[in-house]
């Protein structure tokens, strides 16, 4: 059989979510064939295949800008949630 995945991550290292990262990639039988990063503002490609549907996915401008946004709807907002629910136990 084959194998799918994509995985979306944020990432980020100071209190203050200024180095707030979003990575979504794309996975075809455990290899990263394409992934977006919000710091770079589009999709790479690591494979033959992931550099061709990165170029493909690159023209969507609109799904560039949808991506960009979820760093501070969805990351910086669930980081916050989750890191006061932390210290709240602390």
């Amino acid at each position: 059989g084959y194998y799918l995945d994509i995985m979306t991550e944020c990432v980020y290292s100071t209190s203050d979510y200024s180095d707030m990262v979003l990575l979504q990639s794309y996975s075809f039988n455990k290899d990263v064939d394409v992934q977006y990063n919000s710091t770079v503002g589009k999709f790479v490609g690591f494979t033959e295949f992931g550099v061709k549907q990165a170029e493909y996915l690159n023209k969507d401008q609109t799904r560039l800008l949808q991506l960009k946004a979820e760093v501070d709807r969805f990351c910086r907002h669930n980081a916050q949630n989750h890191d006061s629910a932390l210290r709240d136990k602390a």
